[in-house]
């Protein structure tokens, strides 16, 4: 893809107001790809006028009318699938297949749902002598991470236009010929002039300037809990609201009687997959004292399957981290679990490849619940293994951190692991490998986060309530 020299604003590509640039690189040989304009707050105020000007109009089409036009823009995500997919492969290293299934076609579902649910929500009801309203709430301004750059964008996007708001998207630095791409998208899909836009640049500086803006009701970030506090607190002084999906350092409990090697292949794959840049990553596994070294075993050959390689490569299951800032703070936090007492059984600091931002898979054991790589989330292809006595001692380790993102649970039936997870304080819990639902609210207790993204829950953080009484 060529990248544009521009902003999507307005329904049409327009030069930014400044000369500053970024640069998009392949994290899997560090070379330049290509490069875009790095906005400004003059590109942001723009941006959110043709978002407000835009809004009446959008607010009043009629719902099945918006859902259409949802429809419209999944099927030209799926039309353009394999574009997606190469453009996410070459900006944010995923291997291909991955990208294809699961960037991309994760967005596709997503997109389906809003469209179809868009249609059938009840933005009207009954209650005594009143009349509920559900209405848009107007503005929003979307700050969306790199780690799942699609998805993130049509999770905010598709709820959102289907409330009747129009946006004004500032995607992650690193990837953004992936929203550029989208913004095509948004245009062949026939979406009104000022209803999406779109400006490049950085968090510091146009992330900044949209949260900060007047004219934006609501800020829906994606980020790290270090960010999404700033945002809050930016937003907290113009009394607007937010939605905040932050991060994570979920527990994969495994107990007695469970399937152990299932529970512990697949808790390998939930790390290991996209280099373990997920906020919902199942990055610690608890076992059973009594299974402990068996799941250490079966862990520690589950990820020699994941070798680092060439994200083109139709056979690689594990590509680079995004940028070589990442790479080394993984790095320090796979020296800092040595420092600190933990068996490495599997990976380890040293870089695998010569060139590009790898990271080996890594497996640690005899980890403690107060070490630093059990609390604080590392964003990257290590997996931490904790053993304990009882489910009381599971319970107080898997709650034992500031977040609460997600989790999973597994038994020998499916009575037992809910009752697990009803005690577990996280926003959402797999139950003996329980699949993706794009229905489902996903979102945080404690620090992960303020709010829900997918399905109706969803669609709900884009509306404000008003009543009429008679």
């Amino acid at each position: 893809m060529k990248a544009h020299d521009g902003m999507y604003i307005g329904g049409v590509w327009r030069p930014a107001a400044g000369r500053d640039r970024i640069e998009v690189v392949n994290p899997a040989d560090e070379q330049v790809i290509g490069g875009v304009p790095a906005g400004n707050a003059e590109d942001v105020d723009a941006a959110v006028r043709a978002a407000r000007a835009a809004f009446p109009g959008w607010a009043a089409t009629a719902p099945a009318e918006r859902a259409a036009l949802i429809a419209a823009l999944r099927d030209v995500l799926v039309a353009r699938k394999s574009e997606f997919a190469e453009i996410i492969t070459a900006e944010l290293g995923s291997p291909a297949g991955f990208s294809e299934m699961v960037h991309v076609g994760a967005p596709i579902a997503v997109s389906s749902s809003f469209a179809e649910l868009g249609a059938s929500y009840a933005f009207e009801e009954r209650i005594g002598n009143s009349t509920v309203l559900l209405e848009p709430v107007g503005v929003v301004g979307a700050i969306t991470p790199w780690n799942y750059p699609l998805h993130q964008i049509v999770a905010k996007v598709a709820p959102a236009l289907a409330a009747g708001c129009t946006l004004v998207l500032k995607p992650a630095e690193d990837t953004p010929l992936t929203a550029q791409l989208f913004a095509e998208a948004v245009h062949e899909a026939g979406i009104p002039a000022g209803v999406f836009n779109l400006v490049t640049g950085t968090g510091p500086v146009a992330g900044q300037a949209l949260a900060a803006h007047e004219g934006v009701d609501l800020v829906s970030f994606t980020g790290s809990t270090a960010v999404g506090k700033q945002i809050g607190a930016t937003a907290g002084a113009a009394v607007k609201r937010v939605a905040l999906e932050l991060g994570g350092k979920s527990a994969n409990v495994i107990l007695p009687g469970a399937d152990l090697a299932k529970a512990v292949a697949t808790g390998v794959g939930h790390v290991m997959n996209n280099s373990g840049q997920s906020c919902n990553a199942l990055t610690r596994m608890l076992v059973h004292r009594d299974q402990y070294e068996e799941a250490v075993s079966l862990a520690a050959a589950a990820v020699a399957a994941y070798p680092c390689g060439d994200p083109r490569d139709p056979g690689t299951r594990l590509g680079p981290v995004i940028n070589a800032k990442q790479r080394d703070r993984v790095r320090g936090y796979i020296t800092k679990g040595v420092e600190e007492g933990a068996r490495l059984v599997a990976g380890g600091p040293d870089a695998p490849h010569e060139h590009g931002y790898f990271i080996a898979p890594t497996v640690f054991a005899d980890v403690t619940p107060e070490m630093t790589i059990a609390q604080e989330e590392i964003f990257g292809p290590v997996l931490s293994i904790l053993p304990y006595e009882d489910q009381d001692e599971a319970l107080r380790i898997a709650n034992g951190t500031v977040y609460g993102l997600g989790g999973a649970v597994w038994a020998a039936d499916d009575e037992t692991a809910v009752a697990f997870a009803r005690r577990m304080d996280t926003g959402q819990v797999d139950i003996n490998g329980g699949r993706f639902n794009p229905l489902a609210p996903f979102g945080g207790y404690k620090q992960s986060g303020v709010g829900r993204e997918l399905g109706p829950h969803g669609l709900a953080e884009y509306l404000q309530t008003k009543s009429l009484q008679f």
